[in-house]
């Protein structure tokens, strides 16, 4: 199977997380600047996890981009990543709703792992799944050291919330921070 469906299904999927996330947010009641500090969290985990999303969709991209043949497997792998990106809207409301508490920064710690360890199971299913029409992924992903490292800060991150729930947002920033470029890697080996 090549991979057309498969995009275009998750692109609709992120699609629409986007906008559910969007429908959170409340409008301020007044007229005046100071009227926009009660929604500031809302609106500041709304912004995180829209560049999150970005990310995922960005990358998600990139890596069918270099993708050949998918099967059942690599199908049910996407689902999976698409289900833990679904639950961005509920983590990120409650983070915001709740003024940046531990257990709702923990638990948005906890979705963003999932969704990383769900991506990274995504990339070996399809470097698995047919290694000679998926050579240049696999040429590509190398040791994906930017992965590893967000897996670690992601895991890191769920009980540090419990000591400072700044430091885990913190995190958060940074891991996104250093995939707001998109992976070089495969843009470079589609150029060769």
């Amino acid at each position: 199977m090549n991979t057309t469906r498969l995009e275009a299904f998750s692109d609709a999927v992120i699609a629409i997380v986007m906008t559910i996330m969007v429908l959170e947010l409340k409008v301020p009641h007044g007229t005046d600047l100071a009227s926009l500090r009660p929604v500031l969290p809302t609106f500041l985990g709304y912004l995180l996890s829209f560049v999150y999303l970005g990310i995922y969709w960005n990358n998600h991209h990139h890596m069918l981009h270099a993708t050949r043949k998918v099967n059942g497997g690599i199908l049910w792998a996407n689902l999976n990543l698409l289900f833990w990106l679904s639950l961005f809207p509920f983590a990120t409301a409650w983070v915001g709703e709740n003024h940046i508490e531990s257990t709702p920064v923990a638990i948005y710690g906890c979705v963003l792992l999932m969704a990383a360890i769900s991506y990274t199971i995504l990339q070996t299913a399809i470097v698995k799944h047919d290694s000679h029409a998926n050579a240049l992924l696999a040429d590509a992903i190398g040791s994906d050291l930017k992965g590893k490292v967000s897996l670690a800060f992601y895991a890191a991150s769920i009980p540090i919330a419990f000591l400072s729930s700044w430091i885990s947002i913190g995190l958060f920033v940074l891991v996104a921070l250093i995939w707001l470029i998109p992976d070089p890697r495969i843009e470079k080996k589609l150029s060769e």
